[in-house]
């Protein structure tokens, strides 16, 4: 279908430099989406992967461990995609050295990953849980909601000095060193609150209501168009998705997040997003995002298959520890929530004494579940390398363009 330009272009003068921002239409898209049987059977296979990711509660052990790690292999991945070199190893060990009961434990980091890079991933994941927890409490995913989220984001770090919480006051763009040579201005900012006022509406429903998942992928391309903030916008632009899912009920659990595949696919993706601005393209956009959904829900699910197996496994090796078993049983859960640790959280966390506790780990470390880190007496890190593999896939490192 042939439409027009999905917006409007203003002239903004800076530096006295004049340059074109764009300012988008509100959604839903004029004229309506072309749902053809291809690009609906997409979105029907997407709801049904969806489907199989939200059931996939019911046959993990506990849900809750699974959700802490793969909480923070998503805050990696999007951090990743604006250019930190923080892994997922790094973000353990730095949420050790910040636990009272660990403090100075740890190394923090590997060589060269600076502090500011893995701080920012701490951010992402605290500012995720605070979201997560405002619509468990029934508050609603609005501009508020979104702006707590981001003042969280930004609260420490890099970028705590872009008006953390508080949409942008001045222009901003995306790649190139000033609006005049940018690949994209963003609407100027006497115009965001409005546009962002728009876009509530269709998080709300109104003027009437919009299936989850289409929403999600409208709303994503909205919200980087219109770039509320100073910075942060693509991390928080990703979340989103996530967050229309769980306040829809389309997902029980925050379990789906794309920033793998958009990080895989990513000249496409930013190559998509301005196809929609320019040309009103939505059905690919939608052909993307729906097999975006089905790519990576097949994933999560496939990994919360291999977590299954590995840990029966284990299981099945610890139980032959005879009077030991119990106690390396409580271990090794523990070992689930927190695969990098020392000793010493694991007395904290499990209430068993310091003796039996280092006796367990070299049960463990025998049977071949357990790995010790380092080689000093005091203050031992010790890894579950299995748990972390499985999560560390689609997190390796890789050279990402100049564009947030």
């Amino acid at each position: 279908m042939k439409r027009e330009l999905q917006g409007h272009y203003v002239t903004i003068s800076t530096a006295g430099e004049e340059a074109r921002a764009f300012v988008p239409a509100p959604l839903p898209p004029k004229p309506p989406i072309e749902w053809t049987p291809e690009l609906r059977g997409k979105f029907d296979q997407a709801l049904l992967a969806l489907g199989r990711l939200d059931s996939i509660s019911t046959f993990l052990p506990d849900i809750s461990l699974f959700l802490y790690m793969y909480v923070r292999k998503e805050a990696v991945l999007s951090s990743m995609i604006e250019g930190t070199q923080s892994s997922l190893s790094d973000l353990l060990l730095f949420e050790l050295d910040m636990d009272p009961a660990t403090s100075g434990s740890s190394a923090a980091t590997r060589p060269g990953v600076p502090m500011e890079d893995v701080r920012e991933v701490s951010n992402y994941v605290a500012a995720l849980d605070h979201g997560l927890k405002r619509l468990a409490e029934g508050f609603p995913l609005s501009l508020r909601l979104i702006k707590e989220m981001h003042s969280i984001l930004l609260a420490r770090g890099r970028g705590s000095n872009q008006t953390p919480g508080e949409f942008r006051r001045t222009q901003n763009w995306i790649g190139g060193t000033r609006p005049g040579n940018a690949v994209f201005v963003p609407p100027p900012a006497d115009q965001v609150m409005k546009c962002m006022g728009k876009l509530e509406l269709l998080l709300h429903d109104q003027p009437k209501p919009t299936p989850a998942l289409f929403k999600a992928a409208l709303a994503h391309v909205q919200f980087e168009t219109i770039h509320p903030f100073l910075d942060g916008n693509g991390r928080l632009g990703r979340l989103l998705i996530t967050l229309i899912l769980c306040e829809q009920k389309v997902l029980r659990e925050p379990m789906l997040y794309l920033s793998l595949y958009f990080k895989t696919h990513r000249r496409y993706y930013y190559e998509l997003l301005d196809n929609v601005r320019l040309t009103g393209d939505w059905e690919a956009w939608l052909d993307f995002f729906a097999e975006a959904v089905i790519v990576t829900a097949t994933q999560a699910v496939d990994t919360a298959r291999q977590l299954v197996n590995l840990v029966n496994n284990d299981r099945d090796k610890i139980s032959g520890l005879g009077r030991a078993a119990p106690s390396a049983l409580q271990i090794h859960r523990a070992l689930m929530e927190r695969p990098i640790t020392t000793a010493g959280w694991l007395v904290k966390k499990t209430g068993i004494t310091p003796a039996t506790v280092n006796k367990s780990l070299t049960h463990l470390e025998r049977l071949g579940i357990v790995r010790e880190l380092t080689s000093r007496k005091r203050n031992r890190l010790f890894s579950y390398p299995g748990y972390v593999d499985i999560m560390n896939q689609g997190t390796e490192l890789l050279a990402l363009p100049a564009r947030t």
